[in-house]
């Protein structure tokens, strides 16, 4: 079997419970309050602030596998600035974007991002692309969905999603990359790290989740 079917078949459960978070699913129907949405944008953007500088940091230290290495510089090509994309989305709802980018992260959001610094960095980089498993897996699957209910329900302009949409829609492409990407890596030992890390991520992720107050509203 290919190493991303494995990838994807070694994953199921832990996909499955971060799907099950409430929070996930009630932000799916739309059942949120526009500071519930602002909540989470709070939190993406604490995340997504760390996406190039731990992609970069996996680089330096992967610059002898040229096709990782490549690989790599075409995500941090891609993913650079997104963390201001959530800023003007903030913005775009109605709130402060500096206030939220000079906030705190919930604690659940520091212990994901530190986790991929310490993998990284003290296990192996190779597991860098579990975490990009994991997050454009996400975003394809919910990003542009999730969207179209918060606009929806809370009648937003289409510029407080620009996150959400340009992940959902840039993502399609990058996961196919991903995956002729992930098929090229033979190596049990990196296989077994980017494993670990997806499976791990997975669960942080929804730690991450739970920890967001949605402000949920009945449905109508």
């Amino acid at each position: 079997m290919p190493f991303y079917e494995d990838l994807v078949a070694a994953t199921r459960a832990e996909r499955a419970a971060l799907m099950d978070v409430a929070q996930l699913r009630d932000g799916l129907a739309g059942h949120i309050t526009a500071a519930g949405y602002v909540d989470y944008l709070t939190q993406a953007y604490h995340h997504v602030r760390h996406t190039v500088p731990l992609l970069r940091m996996a680089r330096d230290l992967l610059g002898h596998r040229p096709l990782l290495a490549a690989a790599l510089d075409e995500y941090i090509e891609e993913e650079h600035g997104h963390e201001r994309w959530v800023l003007t989305d903030i913005e775009a709802v109605g709130a402060n974007a500096a206030q939220a980018a000079l906030s705190a992260p919930r604690p659940a959001t520091a212990a994901m991002v530190r986790h991929v610094y310490e993998s990284i960095g003290n296990i192996n980089p190779v597991c860098v692309f579990g975490m990009v498993f994991v997050l454009e897996g996400t975003s394809v699957a919910l990003a542009t969905r999730g969207a179209a209910a918060i606009q929806a329900s809370l009648d937003l302009p289409d510029s407080a999603f620009t996150y959400l949409n340009s992940h959902g829609e840039l993502d399609q492409e990058h996961l196919r990359f991903f995956a002729r990407l992930m098929n090229a890596i033979d190596d049990p030992a990196d296989q077994r790290a980017i494993v670990a890390m997806a499976r791990e991520m997975y669960r942080l992720f929804a730690d991450l989740f739970r920890s967001i107050d949605l402000g949920v509203r009945d449905a109508a």
